[in-house]
């Protein structure tokens, strides 16, 4: 019954949201800051969201951003 216990709270740690991997909202200046740009509905091939500018915007940057 111990087992039982561990593996469901093992399983839990394993599905719980992380934070940092959600999507963050904020402002179109706070994508810029991040060296991103905002773009309607979805980010342009080779470019990856970082974030939220709106409800229907997407922070998106390029992959090799340094």
């Amino acid at each position: 019954m111990q087992i039982l216990t561990l593996l469901f709270a093992v399983l839990l740690l394993m599905l719980r949201a992380e934070p940092g991997l959600s999507l963050a909202r904020g402002l179109p200046q706070d994508c810029e800051r991040r060296g991103g740009f905002c773009s309607h509905k979805s980010c342009p091939p080779g470019i990856g969201r970082i974030g939220l500018c709106s409800k229907e915007d997407f922070c998106c940057r390029s992959r090799w951003y340094s």
